[in-house]
């Protein structure tokens, strides 16, 4: 029975040789050789200390094309016209399925035409020396970003590489993600990802993790993203991993995301040990983007000013032309200097909303509900707590296409557009949090004449899209 307990040194280098065996590039890695390459690499290549010592959010955009040289251009524009702060890998879907040979066709097919053949860095393909190329090439930061179930081998070969923060773990790259991979199973193996990243930690290379805030990216309530930002963080504390970026995606309520980003950071320092760093990444809006770059730049814009009232550590940026799927450069360092713009004239200024206490309480009650929960299932054991939470209900994920997450609850928002939850099924939470949301959600049919029902709940998902944040009725009030 799987259990929230340190992987031992002889475990640890026994998976590892057997994920390195894979693929060819896994030979290369050399753990002592990657220290050394590591202690080379100048303080402002070291992702961890770069995003802790800020004193304003860092901008960080996704990027990732297969080959090496265009990678390389493509981050350094980002770095240079976009003013990025800190950088991204972004990896191909492939390495995302552990398709290690389709990614090296596309790999090699990208070589040969000089297209664009996969939709992300293939690093495994690549290898260490490739990765080295690229950290040595960029003069800032580089994290990998990806969405991989199992990133044993992919974490092995970028920490060896020079990579020195990782995103994911196992809820957030799989409820979200995947039909394909049981809960136990990945959670077993970000178990080795994050024992191999405390591994480095310990020898004084501090491997930044960073569970993923946005879950499915839409209309998630904040107390279900926090409360899974809260288990993945301590899964990695026990495997020894002292740096820690909780994330949260963007709902588009000022109020509630600005409060929910105070909360996260709060409840971060509260559950997770001392000696763990925490910071926070604000992921701008997840869901879809209007057609028009002008209506996708305001969108972008709020994401702006949100992050500079509640000052997260790290702001992921969006494009306008997200609707059209992957951004051209030139876009991407666009969405940059947007978020950039905005933060920079409103971050100096005092700006007082009113409600930001009284929903950051809310949205604290809530997670300390769903973290109970998950320690009494699991008498304590976060993991076993998490199984049993999930198998039951009693901890889920709306729209989620995992078969390990019932996927019961429904989200709709309420006559702000602050997300509230429309369909409880069995996810824990006490009575009167509950009329709370049911109030709120009646109040928003009252204004518009109508019942509350699953309609609501559709017409919001497509109401940013559409132009507007609460997907009212035509001609409502």
């Amino acid at each position: 029975m799987i259990r929230d307990e340190r992987i031992p040194s002889d475990e640890l280098q026994r998976i590892d040789e057997e994920i390195r065996s894979n693929w060819p590039t896994g030979a290369d890695v050399d753990f002592e050789e990657a220290i050394e390459y590591h202690e080379s690499l100048p303080e402002h290549k070291r992702f961890a200390d770069v995003l802790e010592s800020a004193d304003k959010p860092l901008l960080q955009p996704r990027a990732g094309v297969p080959r090496l040289d265009d990678q390389i251009e493509l981050l350094e524009y980002l770095h240079q016209e976009g003013q990025a702060d800190l950088l991204p890998t972004t990896i191909d879907s492939y390495t995302r399925d552990n398709e290690y040979e389709k990614a090296q066709q596309g790999l090699e097919k990208a070589r040969e035409t000089g297209d664009d053949t996969l939709n992300g860095f293939p690093a495994v393909n690549h290898g260490v020396e490739g990765c080295r190329k690229l950290i040595d090439a960029i003069d800032a930061p580089i994290e990998v970003r990806h969405g991989t179930p199992d990133a044993r081998l992919l974490a092995a070969i970028t920490f060896a590489g020079g990579f020195q923060s990782f995103e994911g773990g196992p809820i957030s790259y799989n409820i979200p993600y995947t039909k394909r991979h049981g809960l136990e199973e990945t959670i077993k193996r970000w178990q080795f990802v994050d024992r191999l990243a405390g591994a480095y930690t310990e020898r004084g290379i501090r491997i930044n993790r960073e569970p993923f805030g946005p879950l499915t990216g839409t209309l998630v309530p904040p107390s279900i993203a926090i409360a899974i930002m809260l288990v993945e963080g301590k899964l990695a504390a026990t495997q020894g991993v002292r740096s820690l970026t909780l994330g949260y995606g963007q709902v588009g309520n000022v109020v509630q995301d600005v409060a929910a980003l105070n909360a996260l950071k709060k409840l971060g320092n509260e559950y997770l040990p001392d000696e763990v760093v925490v910071t926070t990444v604000f992921h701008e809006w997840m869901g879809g983007f209007p057609p028009d770059e002008a209506r996708a730049n305001g969108v972008i814009s709020l994401g702006g000013m949100t992050a500079a009232i509640a000052q997260p550590d790290k702001v992921i940026t969006k494009s306008p032309q997200e609707f059209q799927g992957v951004p051209t450069k030139e876009a991407n360092a666009s969405g940059l200097r947007t978020t950039r713009q905005v933060i920079d004239m409103a971050i100096e200024q005092k700006i007082d909303i009113d409600g930001i206490e009284e929903e950051q309480d809310l949205i604290e009650r809530e997670t300390r509900c769903l973290m109970d929960t998950i320690f009494e299932h699991g008498d304590g054991d976060v993991v076993q707590g998490t199984l049993k939470a999930f198998d039951s209900g009693a901890l889920d994920v709306p729209f989620a296409p995992s078969d390990s997450a019932k996927g019961a609850v429904l989200p709709a928002r309420d006559d702000d557009g602050r997300v509230r939850i429309f369909e409880w099924a069995d996810l824990a939470m006490d009575d009167d949090i509950k009329e709370i949301h049911k109030a709120r959600l009646s109040q928003r049919a009252t204004t518009e004449g109508r019942d509350q029902s699953f309609r609501m709940v559709a017409d919001d998902v497509d109401a940013i899209s559409d132009g507007k944040l609460i997907g009212r009725p035509q001609g409502d009030v």
